[in-house]
């Protein structure tokens, strides 16, 4: 590391916990009227949906609360003051999501800009370094990346005029499922079937919760018995089987997780808010309740660190962790979470919370905080950052990080642990550089990513990862203890003694006595030193 100029380290924190709860389960035992009904209403509220996102799409940032109000107005009369107020909801945040998005995209548009320009003022070949790419390597390859920067100058220039503007483009039904219409052989998907799940991903069946009212929802209400009922729109209001134009379901719901807090609060008339959506793949109707928590408060940092901690190194195929004590020595040996992130969603997603709950498992068990790096691949996963390293870059692309620490943090509340998040900035490299061979014996083996999770864990102790920073002892007196200083392999004079300091130190020593005392090949002993 000598020579480069190191980034500012932040410094840890204690993650906070979540601010909602949801739990699902199925809305099974319907009959075909009722399927029926769920179709009609989501396909009329789906419509009134599309149309209040394309105003709010029309109004840009001339957007206020008198358009608000009128958008809700005339949505009204279509359905009710309840389901306008939640579809409006819903639109706001899906615009304020494309613009969040909006601006990741410029954002990186202009680090591939600055990249890329950086690699064609330099000449043709010539190396880069750790901070800073080189050139490319070879005329050809510098003739395709000027190209592509022109391409890159034309989509920030529109991307920049759109959000100067306000102007947003979103996709009722995901971008993905849009496109997929024009590649049905590869989705494997006929045009019977895409367009029966093109329908469904539309729909709009979602209400939100008010506090006060019965059972905490007024639109969509379900009973503690596990009745689930719904306030239809006014033009389908002749299909009410109930007062009030509400329709009743045959089938009743359980839910078996956190079915205790969802009954407080519908039995306290809190806000629950509902959606109700259809998985085209396994033909099934599902009922998804929410509703927010209070934060959770967090322990102060210096009670986390107490007793030690347990550090966490997240890679492509596993968690590796490592248990340090207080002052931030490795005890006991590494332990390994493996999950495999290849197949469909589903089973990442499964894989990911069987490691995190052996983790939380092995942490609660020692009543120990969890130390992991707070990473972001946003700024390091474009091609102009890593060229032709594609492998890298998919697996970087593959990593779920943001997603694993947020479930992470969730499951860990729900157990009590505390979560510390530190700056990944050099934990491999300096753990590996300092922790690594120390560790490595004959029976055991120390991978890079062990040596990185005691880093971690070191950081987040308020511990330097270097082992030993400390000058040597004066003199050789059990009161000194232990040494605390090592320098590096490459510091210079590192082997060597003292210099001598010429005139008496003490008055039974002359001048210039101990002159050789840097020579120790000159000592009366069985062979020269090396």
């Amino acid at each position: 590391m000598r020579g480069e100029s190191l980034r500012t380290i932040a410094a840890p924190f204690v993650a906070v916990g979540p601010s909602g709860v949801a739990i699902r389960t199925r809305l099974g035992h319907l009959s075909a009227a009722d399927e029926e009904v769920l179709r009609l209403v989501g396909a009329h509220l789906g419509s009134l949906a599309s149309k209040d996102l394309k105003r709010r799409c029309a109004d840009g940032l001339e957007h206020s609360t008198d358009t608000w109000a009128g958008r809700k107005r005339a949505l009204t009369e279509e359905s009710s003051s309840r389901w306008a107020g939640s579809i409006t909801k819903a639109t706001h945040d899906q615009w304020a999501l494309a613009r969040r998005a909006q601006l990741a995209h410029i954002e990186s548009l202009q680090a591939g800009v600055r990249t890329i320009a950086h690699r064609l003022s330099l000449p043709i070949g010539e190396k880069g370094s750790r901070r800073a790419p080189g050139g490319y390597r070879s005329a050809k390859e510098w003739f395709a990346k000027s190209r592509r920067l022109q391409v890159l100058h034309d989509r920030l220039s529109a991307e920049q005029a759109d959000r100067a503007v306000g102007r947003v483009r979103v996709v009722r039904g995901g971008k993905r499922l849009a496109r997929n219409r024009h590649n049905l052989k590869a989705a494997q998907l006929t045009q019977v079937q895409w367009r029966q799940r093109w329908e469904a991903e539309r729909w709009f069946l979602q209400a939100d919760g008010e506090s006060g009212k019965r059972f905490g929802n007024e639109t969509i209400r379900v009973t503690p018995e596990g009745e689930v009922s719904l306030k239809l729109p006014a033009p389908l209001a002749h299909l009410a089987n109930a007062p009030h134009g509400r329709y009743v379901f045959t089938g009743a719901v359980v839910f078996h997780h956190r079915s205790d807090e969802w009954a407080d609060r519908i039995t306290t008339n809190r806000a629950v808010a509902y959606r109700i959506h259809y998985d085209m793949g396994r033909s099934r109707w599902y009922l998804t309740a929410s509703w927010t928590i209070p934060a959770v408060k967090t322990v102060p940092l210096s009670q986390a660190r107490a007793g030690g901690l347990i550090g966490v190194d997240t890679n492509a195929d596993h968690l590796a962790a490592w248990r340090l004590d207080q002052h931030g020595n490795p005890c006991g040996k590494p332990r390994r979470f493996f999950y495999d992130l290849s197949g469909t969603a589903n089973h990442r997603d499964a894989q990911v919370r069987h490691a995190l709950i052996r983790l939380l498992h092995w942490a609660q068990r020692r009543g120990l905080s969890i130390a992991i790096e707070d990473l972001n691949f946003d700024a390091e996963k474009t091609r102009e950052k890593h060229g032709r390293q594609k492998r890298f870059r998919q697996v970087i692309s593959g990593m779920p990080v943001s997603k694993l620490r947020a479930r992470l943090v969730s499951m860990a509340a729900e157990l009590g642990i505390t979560i510390i998040a530190v700056d990944p900035a050099y934990t491999s490299r300096w753990g590996a550089q300092h922790w690594q061979k120390p560790l490595t014996g004959t029976t055991r083996k120390t991978s890079r990513h062990d040596a990185a999770s005691i880093a971690i864990g070191r950081r987040a102790l308020g511990h330097r990862i270097r082992r030993r920073t400390a000058p040597p002892p004066a003199h050789q007196s059990d009161g000194q203890e232990h040494r605390t200083a090592q320098a590096a392999s490459g510091t210079p004079g590192r082997e060597g003694t003292r210099p001598r300091i010429l005139g008496p130190r003490t008055r039974s020593t002359g001048t210039r006595r101990g002159a050789n005392a840097g020579d120790q090949c000159i000592h009366n002993r069985s062979g020269c030193a090396s």
